[in-house]
């Protein structure tokens, strides 16, 4: 660069940002109005999903405990303990590992002392927070509400260090919140939700699918009024509900009975609440195997399942997390690199032991190439030379 060019870039300045803009509509509301469809809401979607489906569930926590159980690299005792110490009971990789997948939006907000250096890394509830945009849009401060107290949470401190880390996935409709993977999973647990439940109630009724009592003596005359009333009382006394499920009914004066529901095997339950199932597992990343779905023949066996589940699910979303939480914390750790130590991982011991001996056996490397290819620090020392080989005088 020539002395003109360089002149001309310091009376320049920085660039400028490009703006941001977000709609009024909150993130997590999506009506889609004639369809008929119910609106995405997330409190009423982890209800349903986390608290009331086992495959949704069984899904969240494999991915969310099998990242806070992984083994990391070696790094600064406090940066490890400030990473691995519970606060308020909660596991904080368990935590925002759930919250990405639920939510898409993970917040953590960094505990300071006196002195300014962080003491305690909380995670924040993702519903619970607002992010307050500044004239061009980018995100200056958060706020965090709750039990109608609001908290705003300025993004730097005084000295330009974070309080907030905010790591979310890709959204590609909203510059400023992520998608989770429960908002595209909600059907999918809605329908397996239904099936369990029509299925409930179908056990109740002694398996028998619902009908209709026909009148019709050829005559063409109607039940009065008093007899309608009367069957109808008589119906809901003596025939409904789960102490009445497969009672005799006997049936006089041209009534028939007519089956009006489909059976489970006309409509095929077990099929449709299978595939329900399996659209939620994979939504959330996780093979069907593992969950113990009937009917997967992806993979050979649950060591291949496990195996994939660690590696396009568990790495990438630890990367996420851990790569957030290493920027954030630079200021503090600048030579921090959190990252899953693979060679302890035992999902990945025999993809580890291939690639030791594929390096063990490239002759055309020296041993600090080798070495770097693993991932490991080169040697300090030179190595020894061996005893009996006259020792180099020239």
């Amino acid at each position: 660069m020539s002395f003109l060019d360089t002149l001309a870039a310091a009376f320049k300045g920085e660039t400028a940002r490009v703006p941001l803009a977000r709609g009024a509509a909150s993130p997590w509301y999506f009506a889609e109005g004639a369809s008929g469809r119910a609106p995405y809401e997330y409190t009423g979607s982890v209800q349903r999903a986390y608290l009331e489906n086992p495959v949704a569930q069984r899904a969240v926590r494999l991915v969310a405990e099998g990242i806070a159980g992984a083994p990391l690299k070696p790094a600064d005792p406090a940066l490890a303990q400030l990473v691995n110490a519970t606060s308020a009971g909660q596991s904080l990789l368990e935590t925002l590992a759930a919250q990405l997948l639920l939510h898409g939006n993970a917040y953590v907000q960094i505990l300071k002392d006196a002195r300014g250096h962080p003491v305690e890394l909380f995670a924040l509830r993702p519903e619970r927070i607002t992010v307050l945009a500044g004239g061009d849009g980018w995100p200056t401060a958060y706020t965090y509400e709750v039990a109608g107290k609001r908290i705003t949470i300025p993004a730097l401190d005084e000295d330009a260090s974070p309080n907030l880390v905010h790591i979310r996935h890709f959204h590609p409709g909203d510059d400023h919140y992520g998608a989770g993977c429960l908002c595209a999973a909600d059907q999918a647990v809605a329908t397996h939700n239904a099936a369990s439940e029509w299925n409930r109630q179908l056990l109740e009724n002694a398996a028998r699918p619902s009908g209709a009592l026909v009148y019709d003596t050829g005559e063409g005359t109607p039940l009065s009024p008093d007899q309608f009333e009367r069957l109808k009382s008589e119906l809901s006394s003596a025939f409904s509900g789960a102490g009445n499920a497969g009672r005799p009914m006997l049936l006089e004066g041209g009534l028939t009975w007519q089956a009006m529901a489909m059976s489970p095997a006309d409509m095929d339950f077990a099929t449709l609440k299978a595939a329900a199932a399996r659209d939620v597992a994979l939504a959330f990343g996780v093979p069907p195997m593992l969950l113990g779905l009937p009917g997967d023949a992806t993979y050979a066996n649950y060591r291949e399942a496990n195996r994939a589940l660690w590696r396009l699910t568990l790495l990438p979303l630890a990367a996420k997390l851990l790569s957030g939480l290493t920027e954030a914390l630079s200021p503090w750790f600048p030579e921090a690199d959190l990252a899953i130590d693979l060679d302890r991982v035992p999902a990945l011991a025999e993809d580890r032991e291939r690639l030791w001996a594929q390096v063990s056996d490239a002759d055309f490397l020296d041993a600090d190439e080798k070495r770097a290819l693993l991932g490991l620090a080169p040697r300090t020392t030179s190595p020894t030379p061996k005893t009996g080989q006259p020792e180099n005088k020239s």
